[in-house]
């Protein structure tokens, strides 16, 4: 079964806690059922991992790309958080991976501070969602469904 893996970079933990104004209610664990739901229901398999290490998203974004060249991996859906306006890094092991990527950000970063209108994974990710909540990571997800020709 070919796999969706969901990455979440630093802050992504305290979902639920930190300003739910901005990022809502749910916790990373509410998202992690609505992504296993919608996966299942695709017949895809799904990775769902958070870590507070830019390192860390490095090192899976690889994995995930070494999973793509085998194909056990379709993509992954990458809510890097402050990462996303900051790393180089991570936008170098996209491209190097060779990985399809969907960004997703909770909050609608556009209509917050001006420093967070900069990514540097937009321009080599497959597709962008933001603003949509937990929403966003569903439809990220069901974005790397394979299609069905009639």
């Amino acid at each position: 079964m070919s796999a969706v893996w969901v990455l979440n970079g630093p802050n992504l933990n305290l979902l639920g806690t930190r300003e739910p104004a901005v990022y809502g209610h749910d916790t990373l664990a509410d998202v992690e059922d609505r992504c296993r739901r919608t996966a299942t229901t695709l017949g895809l398999g799904l990775d769902f991992r958070q870590t507070n290490h830019e390192g860390v998203l490095v090192d899976w974004i690889q994995q995930a790309g070494a999973g793509v060249a085998a194909g056990d991996v379709l993509g992954v859906v990458l809510n890097a958080g402050a990462l996303t306006h900051t790393s180089v890094a991570l936008r170098d092991a996209v491209v190097g991976a060779v990985v399809p990527t969907v960004e997703v950000h909770l909050s609608n970063v556009h209509a917050r501070e001006p420093f967070r209108h900069h990514s540097y994974l937009s321009p080599v990710a497959r597709g962008v969602v933001v603003g949509l909540g937990p929403l966003g990571y569903e439809l990220a997800v069901r974005s790397f469904a394979p299609t069905q020709e009639s």
